[in-house]
C-alpha cells in the first residue's frame, strides 16, 4: 500500500501522508474549549469518519470534496481513516446557523447580530432564525476561534472566493438540515472547511456535518428557551460545566456514565441520519 508518514497531531485527528495522498484519522479523543479531555469516547473516531463519508457522498452534487476512499486505507486505522486529496486550506471556519445557540446566542444578546448579520429583536436560546445565516470565524491553530464578518472574509481571501464560500456553506447546510430533519434531527448549526486542490478547484475538506462539528437536536425535544436533547458534544460541555472546571488544562476525567451516554448520542445521530445500524 505504500509508506505511511506521520505529519501532525490535532485535538481529535491525526494527519498522515500516503503515496502523495492524505490520511485523515479520527481518534476517540474529545476536546472542549480547545482542551483535550483525558478520557476517550469509544467508537467516536469511527463514528465521525463514517458519518463524514456518508455526507461526502450525499453532498457531492453540491460541491467537490476531498474524499478518495474510506476503504483503501491501512488496515491498522480501520473505519477511523479517510484517504483524501491534499488541499491548500483556506484559513476561515465556514459556519451556517439556522437556530440561535452557543456563542452565536451570546453575540446576539450583546450586539443583536452574529458575525455582522443583524437579527430580529426578541430571539432567545433555541430560536429558529428567519433564514440560515453565514457566520464565519477565524481558524486559529493555538488560540480560540473568533467571529469575523463577511467583509473580513472578503479582505482575507477576496470577494469572489468569499461569495463562493458563503453560497456553498448555506447550500450544504440547507441540504443537510432538510435530510436530517426528515429523520428527526435538527441541525442547529454546522461548520465546514474548504481548500484548493492542485487544479485550483474550491473543495470541501476536513469533516462534514458530524456530532463534533454540528449541533444536533432531537426535533421532538425542541422548544425555544428549553435546553434540547443534544446528540453532539454539547452533552459533555454541560456535564463539564457542572464539575466546576475552569476550562484550562488539564480537563476533567469523564465519568463512565457520561462516556456511555456520549457514545450512545453520537451513535443515535449516525443511525438516524444514515438510516443504518452501527455495529454494537
Amino acid at each position: 500500500m505504500g509508506r505511511v508518514k506521520h505529519l501532525s497531531v490535532g485535538k481529535v485527528r491525526d494527519l498522515y501522508s500516503l503515496n502523495g495522498d492524505i490520511l485523515l484519522v479520527a481518534s476517540d479523543r474529545i476536546s472542549l474549549y480547545d482542551v483535550v479531555l483525558p478520557t476517550p469516547i469509544p467508537d467516536k473516531g469511527a463514528l465521525l469518519t463514517q458519518l463524514s463519508v456518508w455526507w461526502f457522498h450525499r453532498l457531492g452534487d453540491v460541491t467537490p470534496n476531498h474524499l478518495i476512499s474510506a476503504t483503501d486505507v491501512p488496515p491498522e486505522f480501520g473505519p477511523r481513516a479517510m484517504r483524501c486529496i491534499p488541499l491548500r486550506m483556506i484559513p476561515v471556519e465556514c459556519i451556517a446557523r439556522g437556530y440561535l445557540a452557543g456563542l452565536g446566542l451570546r453575540e446576539y444578546e450583546e450586539t443583536g447580530s452574529v458575525s455582522g448579520v443583524a437579527l430580529p429583536a426578541g430571539l432567545f436560546a433555541g430560536s429558529r432564525l428567519p433564514e440560515p445565516i453565514f457566520t464565519p470565524t477565524t481558524k486559529s491553530v493555538t488560540g480560540h476561534d473568533e467571529f469575523i464578518t463577511f467583509d473580513d472574509v472578503v479582505r482575507e481571501i477576496g470577494d469572489d472566493t468569499a461569495r463562493q464560500l458563503r453560497s456553498l456553506t448555506l447550500e450544504l447546510y440547507t441540504t443537510a438540515a432538510e435530510h436530517a430533519l426528515s429523520n428527526g434531527i435538527i441541525v442547529a448549526d454546522t461548520k465546514f472547511e474548504f481548500g484548493w486542490d492542485s487544479a485550483g478547484q474550491l473543495t470541501l475538506g476536513d469533516e462534514a456535518v458530524t456530532s463534533d462539528s454540528s449541533r444536533f437536536w432531537l426535533a421532538e425535544s425542541w422548544r425555544p428557551g428549553v435546553p434540547p436533547h443534544a446528540l453532539d458534544k454539547q452533552f459533555v460541555r454541560d456535564w463539564a460545566a457542572g464539575t466546576g472546571w475552569d476550562r484550562e488544562p488539564p480537563g476533567p476525567i469523564i465519568a463512565p456514565a457520561i462516556v456511555a451516554q456520549t457514545r450512545q448520542r453520537y451513535t443515535e445521530a449516525y443511525e438516524r441520519i444514515t438510516g443504518t445500524s452501527w455495529p454494537r
